[in-house]
């Protein structure tokens, strides 16, 4: 169920949140975002806690990550030999402490101020959807292309009115992720099962505007990753 959001201005109730971060042979960007994130999370002046799920990575990401885990008290860090964000999330989510949790990727290119904003709105929504198209996006063109493609497909079959379905800039109730971790495979799909769930069982959404800077070359091959996900699409559309 899509509602309306109110005037972020106006909410001021934060609670307890999770922020997890899928990644991939990130050992260049690992540390130093790592450190950045937490510098603007402290700021919020909010109990949270960082889970970073390295799944197949094979660089120096697990010695790293492992590092960072012993250096803050409230950041856990995981590997899984299994390569896939699908795989980090299913293993993440139950040990989240928390029920709010937003996803992130380690390049930080979604203005981290769409944590604050997220998490706000959870106090009255059970999903919150951010999307760059809403906001201001500075991306490849065929990156867009690819998404919008994929975006109006997404309305026509499934009839959702959302138009972002990228893994960074979503936040969730964590009921949300439980109900639908049986359909999660290992890849990137399930944002769209998570929303497609949310929606049909008349779960209080919305969507807001999410400012992206990404013009570092994506770690997915975007034909396989077109395939896989338009497969994903049609798959769900069939047996919905």
């Amino acid at each position: 169920m899509e509602k309306t959001a109110k005037t972020i201005q106006g909410i001021h109730k934060m609670n307890p949140f999770t922020v997890f971060i899928p990644v991939y042979n990130e050992e260049q960007i690992i540390v130093k975002n790592t450190e950045r994130l937490t510098a603007y999370l402290n700021g919020l002046n909010t109990p949270y806690e960082i889970i970073i799920g390295s799944n197949g990575s094979t660089d120096r990401t697990p010695e790293l990550g492992e590092g960072l885990q012993k250096r803050y008290k409230n950041l856990k860090f995981f590997h899984t030999d299994e390569k896939g964000p699908g795989n980090a999330l299913k293993k993440a989510i139950p040990m989240a402490s928390y029920e709010n949790i937003i996803s992130a990727d380690m390049d930080l290119t979604v203005d981290l101020d769409f944590i604050r904003r997220a998490n706000a709105l959870l106090t009255d929504y059970d999903m919150v959807v951010g999307s760059k198209r809403m906001g201001t996006q500075k991306r490849s063109f065929m990156r867009k292309m690819a998404s919008a493609s994929f975006i109006f497909c997404s309305m026509i079959l499934l009839g959702l009115s959302f138009d972002d379905y990228s893994l960074a800039a979503k936040a969730y109730k964590k009921k949300i992720l439980e109900g639908c971790m049986d359909k999660v495979d290992s890849g990137t799909f399930y944002v769209v099962e998570a929303i497609y769930y949310a929606s049909k069982n008349n779960y209080y959404m919305v969507q807001i505007p999410a400012s992206c800077h990404d013009e570092r070359k994506s770690k997915f091959n975007l034909l396989h990753e077109g395939f896989y996900r338009f497969g994903k699409l049609f798959k769900l559309w069939l047996t919905k």
